[in-house]
């Protein structure tokens, strides 16, 4: 159970790590980027973006993060990850309203977008890229935010699943630096096989 567990939250920071940079780069790099380009590149450039970017590679981390969370969710509920499952709570929820975030407000401007036509026939490529531009990229920026979120509630999770997994004893045991400490300033403290006596 406990391999499982790590196994499913390694996964889940993993494919929503990818999520939350790829959304990230397109939020600070690729439309800052296309900002100052003429209407056909903006457009051309985006309709190819769309296209290609429906492949197993991007859907397999953008959905199967779903299934990945809500496993992590359940085994900490079921398992040892308790003090984790308030994160992974927060994190599943994050990442779902990034996800209706895309498929509510991102795909259909794609779709509005490729519905418009060959760039080279489009009669008024102004008004196509100004009804698409703003809002898909304003809308990005938020997903991207929700996906980052996502992450660091996940990343912690694995911190504090870690954490979890230390003995009690090995926790509670004072380091030889402490050791050290405690016996120059009572030497009576500790027998000589290392352990405190008993008082």
């Amino acid at each position: 159970m406990k391999t499982l567990q790590t196994g499913a939250l390694l996964a889940s920071v993993i494919a929503s790590g990818l999520m939350a940079g790829l959304f990230a780069a397109f939020a600070y790099a690729v439309m800052p980027g296309l900002r100052n380009t003429s209407d056909h590149t903006l457009v051309v450039t985006m309709q190819g973006i769309n296209k290609s970017i429906l492949n197993p590679v991007f859907m397999l981390p953008f959905v199967g993060s779903i299934p990945l969370i809500a496993l992590a969710v359940f085994l900490a509920w079921r398992g040892h990850g308790r003090p984790a499952l308030p994160w992974l709570t927060a994190a599943l929820v994050l990442y779902l309203i990034a996800f209706a975030v895309t498929v509510a407000v991102n795909v259909p401007l794609n779709d509005q977008l490729e519905r418009a036509g060959d760039p080279n026939s489009i009669g008024d490529l102004a008004a196509v890229r100004e009804r698409f531009e703003a809002a898909w990229a304003t809308w990005n920026i938020v997903r991207a935010l929700l996906h980052t979120a996502a992450f660091a509630c996940l990343a912690w999770a694995l911190v504090l699943s870690g954490a979890d997994r230390i003995p009690a004893d090995r926790a509670a045991a004072p380091t030889s630096h402490e050791t050290r400490a405690l016996l120059r300033t009572d030497p009576g403290s500790f027998t000589q096989d290392g352990h405190g006596a008993d008082r």
